[in-house]
């Protein structure tokens, strides 16, 4: 609806209505009406007729009220604003005078406008807030606080004001009537403000007019509370509890305390006080700063000394008069592992006897950790784990006790470190050196160094002479480990002398009974005695007495003290063996033996005329004979066998020659220096050997005469031939033998050599130089004609002493056929003994047989051919002896 459709009918009822009662033009229009709004209708009510031709218009007087003449119709429309408030004020009512002016014809109209009043105008204070200040504790309630009121530009019912006050517990809103027109805020008091608990109050005072609607106005009031030092100081906790490491640095933040006071300005500055340490010692360890609250560590912590401290914090505003709080810290100290543990000796038995027995208790301990839980659980151990254990029957305490059997020989000290350790994190450790001493028992014999001392000597020592030292070792100590010597005559010691029977050990050596030094008592011969053994025993100074024993074989070593001897003939003739029937005399004489014999004339190269047969009393080396031709030097009739001792034409003899050959032999041992004995064989030479053989047929019977008639010869040469046969197949045989033995001598040691293993044993060290060998082996070797002779040593591992071994009879050495001198054992030794160039003996002898039986054999008629073969069926047999002898077994 339009607003001249809505005020139009009140208009005209206005006008008509004034018209009728004052008797002129008036009209009325509201404020703010719409622009072109009609007020009235001047042409018909005045009676103008044509507005627009009779050029009807308004004249203002004053102030415009904001309405024209319509000159299409004649009427009044607002033609602007109309504001009420702007034209006329709170003036009421609001009358406009307007003069309408009709120029054709002219003429003069009065009209009065009437401005009614619209509620377009809210209710406005002086200022859009009101700060009000209070003190809290001074202002009681019922206090008055005047507030200025709002104002209304509206009239009438629009201008009539009411208040309104927001809602508070503390305030209200009392209203009084200045006069009848106007109403008087004012702000009543009635509950006391405290600052702390609102500073400041914020209300809202509303003005609402009496229009319908009706309109509003606020106003803010701020109520600021002015502070009264009321309140003391108020700590966030009444309890700090802290926990802080035993290992904290100085200046390490504790804890920051604060307090609060709800006061403002001056009266909530605080500052901040420790007091109350409990223990008292806590006060050079803990500062509090009197600004901030920071509570600190000025000294270190120890959680050993105090793991608790208790204090109190005050707190002092500095308001008029000052108001405190205070608060309480409780401080627990942690642990930490900071001290190793700590092992105590408080007992110990020492020295040990090394014959104590299992579990026997050494030494009590104590062990102990300054530090709590888990940090002060300690767990020990020993080292070495043997021969000691720990044993805990309480808590850190704890026993070593003897868990192995002690041997003082073994260890004479033990250096046994307990070790202990906490259960920290990292864990700490602590070691106690506990020395255990143990002191001796007499369990040990004496030992010597040797179970068999082996000590060679050479014959003819001087008297007095050391020959050996012993020397027996007793682990124990003192009286336990001294030791003397002596020369035990209850065992087996001693020697079996073919001259004089047994005689003890004693004749021979004596022992020293502190150094063990072995002496010879007399000088020994090689020849009297080979080897002594004895025992040497060694007893300590403990109670009861301990002994050892030791075996000491002593050799003696031959020297070459003994010159070749000329041996006697089988006929009684010293030095000589005949063939052929050649008899033999002696002559006598100082310095060598004087021998005959005799040779035919026209005899062949290789007639063997006689043997020279010697002896040396010496082994060895320095027994080894040599012969050779002193005189005639150069090429003479006769030589002799270098080794055998045969003497033998050299080339057919001659009448040249003479009746008579003076030979002389020297026989030559090979000791260092030689020694020699010399012989002078004359050998005469007879016309014809029957008449040789005729003289000497009643003598020596059984000798072929080279006379004899051809049937003889036939004959002999038909049984040499029978025997040859015989003998080659004899050779086979035994050279088939020799190879089987060879061969079962090369997978399995012959029991002659070898009888089992054993340790080898070393040899003492004397003037002789040293040697290693464990047991000797004797055995007989003979190379010519005489008495066998033990005089090769062959030094075998640790072996059982084989029997001694028996001397064979000297065998007579005139038969013509040289095999007979040895046997397969003597083989066997030949094959050992090796001359100066390193040729086996056994070598020489048969190239010495050869010559002679080759002469012999072609007396008979023996084919050249026959006889080679037969020699070197034996050479080979003979070498294969040899070899089997120079490698030993296996």
């Amino acid at each position: 609806m339009t607003m001249e459709g809505r005020w139009g009918p009140a208009v005209r009822l206005l006008v008509l209505t004034w018209s009728l009662v004052a008797g002129q033009v008036r009209y009325s229009v509201p404020e703010e009406a719409k622009v072109g709004t009609v007020v009235g209708r001047l042409a018909q009510e005045l009676g103008v007729g044509d507005a627009e031709a009779r050029r009807l218009r308004v004249v203002w007087q004053g102030r415009r009220a904001g309405v024209e003449v319509s000159g299409a119709s004649g009427a009044l429309v607002v033609s602007s604003r109309v504001d009420r408030e702007e034209l006329c004020g709170k003036s009421a009512p609001c009358s406009l005078r307007l003069e309408l002016l009709q120029e054709r014809p002219l003429r003069v109209f009065h009209v009065e406008l009437e401005v009614t009043d619209i509620n377009d105008n809210a209710p406005l204070f002086p200022a859009a807030r009101k700060n009000i200040s209070m003190a809290e504790l001074t202002t009681v309630p019922g206090s008055r606080f005047p507030l200025e009121g709002a104002s209304d530009a509206d009239v009438g019912a629009n201008a009539q004001l009411s208040y309104t006050l927001s809602p508070s517990e503390h305030f209200r809103l009392d209203l009084e009537k200045s006069n009848e027109r106007n109403t008087v805020p004012d702000l009543v008091l009635i509950k006391a403000v405290d600052r702390e608990s609102v500073p400041v109050h914020r209300l809202v005072l509303t003005a609402s007019d009496g229009g319908r609607p009706s309109l509003t106005g606020t106003m803010e009031l701020l109520i600021s509370v002015l502070d009264a030092n009321d309140n003391a100081p108020q700590f966030n906790q009444s309890v700090y509890k802290v926990q802080l490491l035993e290992n904290a640095t100085e200046q390490t933040l504790v804890v920051r305390v604060n307090a609060t006071d709800p006061d403002e300005g001056i009266n909530s500055a605080v500052t901040y006080t420790a007091t109350n340490f409990i223990p008292p010692s806590g006060k050079d360890i803990i500062s509090v700063n009197p600004h901030t609250g920071e509570i600190r560590l000025t000294g270190a912590l120890d959680f050993e000394e105090v793991s608790v401290f208790d204090f109190r914090i005050e707190a002092r505003d500095k308001g008029t008069p000052p108001l405190f709080g205070h608060c309480s810290v409780e401080l627990e100290v942690l642990d930490v592992n900071d001290n190793a543990p700590e092992v105590w000796v408080t007992s110990l038995s020492v020295p040990v006897s090394e014959d104590a027995s299992v579990g026997t208790v050494v030494a009590l301990l104590s062990v102990s950790d300054r530090d709590s839980g888990a940090n002060g659980r300690v767990q020990c151990s020993v080292w070495p784990s043997w021969p000691f254990v720990l044993e805990s029957r309480f808590p850190g305490s704890f026993s070593l006790v003897l868990r192995e059997a002690l041997d003082r020989e073994r260890v004479r000290e033990y250096e046994v470190e307990v070790r202990a350790e906490d259960g920290g994190k990292p864990p700490l450790r602590a070691r106690r050196v506990v020395r255990v001493p143990v002191s001796d028992v007499n369990d040990n014999a004496p030992a010597f160094s040797q179970a068999v001392y082996t000590v060679l000597v050479r014959e003819n020592n001087a008297a007095g002479a050391e020959v050996a030292r012993v020397w027996a070792r007793d682990p124990d100590e003192a009286e336990n480990g001294r030791v003397r010597y002596s020369l035990w005559e209850g065992g087996a010691g001693g020697a079996s002398v073919a001259a004089v029977g047994w005689r003890p050990a004693s004749s021979y050596v004596s022992v020293d009974g502190e150094s063990g030094r072995v002496w010879a008592v007399q000088a020994l011969d090689y020849e009297e005695l080979q080897v002594l053994q004895f025992e040497v025993r060694a007893v300590d100074a403990g109670e009861p007495a301990l002994v050892g024993n030791a075996t000491v074989q002593l050799f003696v070593v031959d020297e070459n003290d003994n010159a070749p001897v000329l041996l006697p003939a089988a006929g009684g003739a010293p030095g000589l063996d005949p063939f052929l029937g050649s008899p033999v005399e002696e002559v006598p004489g100082p310095n060598s033996e004087t021998l005959w014999a005799w040779a035919a004339w026209g005899a062949g190269a290789g007639q063997v005329v006689a043997k020279i047969r010697a002896v040396d009393a010496d082994s060895g080396y320095n027994a080894w004979l040599r012969y050779e031709v002193l005189e005639p030097r150069g090429k003479g009739p006769f030589r002799v066998g270098v080794y055998s001792g045969e003497v033998s034409t050299a080339r057919a003899l001659e009448e040249a020659d003479g009746p008579r050959q003076r030979l002389v032999i020297v026989v030559r041992d090979h000791g260092e220096p030689p020694r020699s004995a010399t012989a002078t064989l004359s050998v005469s030479l007879v016309e014809g050997g029957e008449k040789a053989l005729s003289g000497s047929s009643s003598s020596l019977p059984g000798v072929l005469l080279p006379s004899e008639s051809g049937a003889a010869v036939g004959m002999a040469s038909a049984s040499t031939n029978v025997w040859l046969v015989v003998s080659i197949c004899a050779v086979s045989s035994v050279f088939v033998l020799a190879l089987v033995l060879y061969g079962a001598s090369r997978c399995a040691p012959r029991a002659a050599v070898l009888s089992g293993p054993a340790a080898a044993t070393l040899v003492c060290a004397s003037e002789v130089g040293s040697w290693s060998y464990s047991q000797r082996q004797s055995r007989s070797l003979c190379v010519a004609d005489g008495a066998g002779k033990s005089d090769l040593m062959v030094f075998s591992p640790n072996l059982p002493p084989p029997p001694p071994p028996s001397v064979p009879a000297a065998k007579d050495t005139s038969q013509a056929e040289p095999s007979s001198l040895l046997d397969t054992a003597q083989h066997e030794q030949m094959a050992t003994s090796v001359d100066g160039r390193g040729t086996p003996v056994c070598f020489w002898e048969w190239m010495g047989w050869l010559p002679r039986v080759l002469s012999q054999w072609k007396s008979y008629g023996v084919s050249s051919m026959a006889f080679i073969c037969l020699c070197d069926a034996r050479i080979m047999l003979m070498k294969e002896i040899c070899a089997v002898g120079t490698k030993g077994p296996g």
